[in-house]
């Protein structure tokens, strides 16, 4: 039986007071110059060559936990919150290679996996078969830098 998952974006609360806090705070403002190379975490798509994209540093697994992690990320100036289905895995996602890493409620990794393409949505169900795994982050894998996060349904 495999296991039910949504994924979702970074909170846009967080995008919103990133918009208003100065640039030296957060990171700086770039102009995408090619496309894929600028992959929103709000919207959960690629930049289009030309948009403006906030490249900041993100607490992105924010426990007390050995995992605590952070790393660098791409906004869309304007990004809409991806609003995902159940079970639906983004663009975004399907043309790269996907590392996915598996949390216990206390954020101690449980096990973690690398898929590509059409196997990232049968292997986050897979994941999502062990009861004790509460939630999935997502990870490019080439670069190494957070994506996005999928939880149980």
């Amino acid at each position: 039986m495999m296991s039910d998952f949504i994924i979702k974006p970074i909170n846009l609360d967080l995008y919103l007071s990133l918009q208003t806090t100065s640039e030296e705070c957060v990171g700086r403002w770039i102009t995408a110059d090619s496309n894929p190379g600028y992959p929103c975490r709000v919207s959960l798509r690629e930049a289009k060559v030309g948009e403006r994209v906030l490249l900041t540093h993100y607490l992105h697994h924010n426990v007390h936990s050995p995992y605590r992690a952070s790393g660098p990320i791409f906004i869309i100036e304007d990004a809409k919150p991806a609003d995902l289905g159940v079970n639906e895995i983004p663009e975004v996602l399907k043309t790269r290679l996907i590392s996915l890493r598996a949390y216990s409620a206390k954020g101690d990794m449980l096990s973690a996996k690398i898929a590509q393409g059409k196997s990232v949505r049968q292997t986050l169900s897979e994941l999502f078969n062990h009861k004790e795994v509460d939630y999935v982050q997502l990870h490019n894998a080439n670069p190494g830098c957070f994506s996005c996060e999928a939880r149980r349904v």
